[in-house]
């Protein structure tokens, strides 16, 4: 390795800052060993967000980003186009050694893009995991920033041997664990209570937390309704909490989808959402990241999508992959309530240390 190492760590979305939180612990634990490596945290502007506040930065313990490239939405095309040429400018005034990006979204595969054409390397945190469905924009982001990497930080064997199959050679490719999962047992002790709980007088076990946001279920009205109606009639009147993007919530308004046992609330902040899936008896959603959250907190999973590229959450975990179609609902919630639902395990090197295995290889690496 050069005698200092400058990192820019990339971060686009929500989801995104929860991965590189811990990583960014971990290079500030060895620069107070002495070791000479720097870092810029990147917020490129993909999403805006609301919750990105300062209370958001501050429960989790990020920093500020350094610099906010101002990407804005529009279209895939658009938004790629914005990150790419805000980050190019970005490295023409001021080159780094390395870009570690993260996750899969459109920042991520705009931003390894740049970096290898200006010849920065490329370090890709959660490399190798995949759906095989590239109807999905994220599938598509993984397959190009993991043909352009140059170095594999993986969250499970699975995603090792989807590198494998890609013609990655085994001494670039690193299993470390999940640093979302480091986020979340390092916070587990702090979650906080958010109001619903008491409104409702919420007793755990005793309520649902819902989650539902891909186009496939939110978008068709029809789609959106039958689900909504098989999982109310089926939970056995328990609470469900269902945190919801105001679009949604008036998509399911205008058709009339309420229910005494149906609780539409505001998004919740990271450790108060977390709070209510660590207490629930049940998840039912259609994200990725939540499924590895449940599975290490031990609490039954219901994912209504018909691929993961997160298939270790099921294998191991307490994931099961339902489907989309809304007839999957009732034997899966009778599964539920008869007791008969998968205890799981949690997979290898979940364990809060991923962050510091990140950091430890690369400054081990002799060729940045």
């Amino acid at each position: 390795m050069k005698k200092n190492l400058n990192i820019d760590i990339i971060a686009g979305a929500r989801p995104n800052f929860m991965k590189i939180a811990p990583i960014i612990e971990a290079i500030k634990k060895h620069q107070q060993a002495g070791s000479d490596i720097q870092y810029r945290l990147v917020h490129t502007g993909q999403h805006y967000d609301k919750n990105m506040s300062g209370s958001f930065f501050e429960q989790l313990g990020i920093p500020h980003p350094d610099v906010n490239l101002g990407a804005g939405g529009g279209t895939q095309a658009e938004q790629t186009a914005n990150i790419m040429i805000g980050y190019e400018k970005l490295l023409l005034h001021e080159k780094s050694d390395l870009c570690l990006v993260v996750g899969d979204v459109t920042s991520t595969m705009a931003c390894a893009i740049v970096a290898q054409k200006l010849h920065v390397k490329v370090a890709h945190v959660e490399a190798g995991i995949r759906s095989g469905d590239w109807s999905m924009p994220e599938e598509i982001n993984r397959m190009v920033t993991d043909s352009i990497t140059n170095y594999f930080f993986t969250t499970t064997t699975i995603a090792n041997d989807n590198l494998k199959k890609n013609g990655i050679e085994d001494e670039c490719i690193f299993l470390v664990g999940n640093t979302m999962i480091d986020t979340l047992l390092k916070n587990r002790e702090r979650f906080q209570q958010p109001p619903i709980w008491k409104e409702l007088g919420l007793e755990k076990g005793q309520f649902i937390v819902m989650t539902l946001h891909r186009p496939a279920n939110v978008d068709e009205e029809k789609k959106l309704k039958q689900l909504m109606n098989e999982i109310i009639a089926h939970s056995h009147g328990l609470p469900l909490i269902f945190p919801v993007h105001p679009r949604t919530a008036k998509i399911l308004q205008n058709m009339g989808i309420e229910h005494p046992s149906l609780h539409m609330i505001e998004p919740l902040g990271y450790l108060e959402f977390n709070y209510l899936v660590e207490k629930a008896k049940a998840v039912i959603t259609d994200s990725g990241g939540i499924t590895e959250e449940t599975t290490v907190m031990g609490i039954p999973c219901l994912t209504l999508r018909d691929n993961t590229e997160r298939p270790e959450t099921i294998t191991i975990g307490t994931n099961e992959l339902i489907g989309t179609d809304p007839k999957a609902i009732k034997p899966a919630m009778e599964k539920l309530f008869g007791g008969n639902w998968k205890k799981g395990s949690i997979p290898d090197l979940w364990d809060g240390h991923a962050a510091a295995r990140i950091i430890k290889h690369l400054l081990s690496l002799t060729h940045i």
